[in-house]
């Protein structure tokens, strides 16, 4: 990828959706989808094959890819627990799946109910079977900046599970700020760790927006080289561990930034700030992005075709 610009991978219609406490239509859904992909995205969450006892909102996830018209250029991902997960993403035709593993064993034991070693003995035989099928694998790692439940993480084991995933054939390493308290220094100080044991071109950054600092964190992923961002339309989704706060930063967000910087995202600003307020009409709330809401506002842009 050219150092002139920057892929976003969109979350919103899985991290996003699965935080929201209102669960949409699987129609609904396919139409966020496909206005997502007609605003330029390219890689684009679109579900997760959970037990919907867990996870409510995914439910109906391989209806959403079976029903989702292919679009040259266009992958939608799922994210997948387990080798039966990804049998079932792999019988509806996904192309990209994606791992989720815990640089902290608290959150690791209290979110997927096992130790951070076992998760990652568990993504061994997903990943041969994907690449059995041809299927590229992404991996994120939670909690890289903190754990809601002991605090501080530290680098060291975020650099070991990165590797580890990078290592058993995850194409790429999305390093999340879970919690949402990292900062810019602290997000510098992460890369240059994590770059001494997995490349630059494959780690990408994923930030959550509680503390007010996921831009500024993103500008300094940015600046140490990182070129793939995981954002949410309109700010989708909330955080669990921080009840009233903000949880992923909005998609809307890292695209004006981006162009202000005159860096290539091949998304068009106005469609992607449309299929945020279709969404957020259909949830029943307000627009989390600031951009869209002043761009709304400046524009007048108020009805959604």
């Amino acid at each position: 990828m050219s150092m002139d610009s920057v892929r976003l991978v969109e979350v919103g219609a899985r991290d996003g959706l699965q935080n929201e406490a209102r669960s949409l239509p699987v129609e609904t859904r396919v139409l966020l989808l496909e206005r997502l992909a007609a605003a330029g995205l390219r890689t684009i969450e679109s579900g997760a094959f959970v037990s919907p006892r867990w996870v409510p909102q995914m439910a109906g996830s391989d209806e959403v890819l079976r029903r989702l018209t292919p679009r040259p250029g266009v992958t939608y991902t799922a994210l997948v627990p387990n080798l039966e997960g990804l049998e079932r993403a792999l019988a509806v035709g996904c192309r990209e799946v994606a791992v989720f593993a815990a640089a902290s064993e608290a959150f690791s034991q209290r979110n997927i109910n096992c130790s951070i070693a076992q998760s990652l003995e568990r993504f061994q035989s997903v990943l041969a079977r994907a690449r059995e099928a041809g299927v590229a694998v992404r991996g994120y790692v939670s909690c890289v900046m903190g754990c809601p439940f002991t605090g501080q993480v530290p680098t060291a084991r975020v650099v070991e599970v990165a590797r580890a995933l990078h290592e058993m054939g995850c194409y790429e390493i999305s390093l999340g700020d879970t919690i949402g308290t990292g900062t810019p220094g602290q997000t510098a100080r992460l890369i240059k760790a994590c770059v001494a044991e997995v490349p630059l071109t494959a780690l990408a950054a994923h930030f959550h927006d509680t503390y007010g600092m996921a831009v500024a964190n993103v500008h300094a992923a940015l600046e140490a080289g990182v070129r793939v961002f995981d954002s949410s339309v309109s700010g989708l989704g909330g955080c669990p561990y921080s009840p009233g706060a903000t949880g992923n930063v909005a998609s809307e967000e890292l695209v004006y930034l981006f162009h202000g910087l005159g860096l290539s995202t091949g998304i068009d600003l106005a469609r992607l700030i449309k299929a945020g307020a279709f969404v957020d009409q259909a949830l029943h709330r307000p627009t989390g992005s600031r951009v869209a809401k002043a761009l709304l506002h400046k524009h007048n842009q108020l009805e959604i075709p």
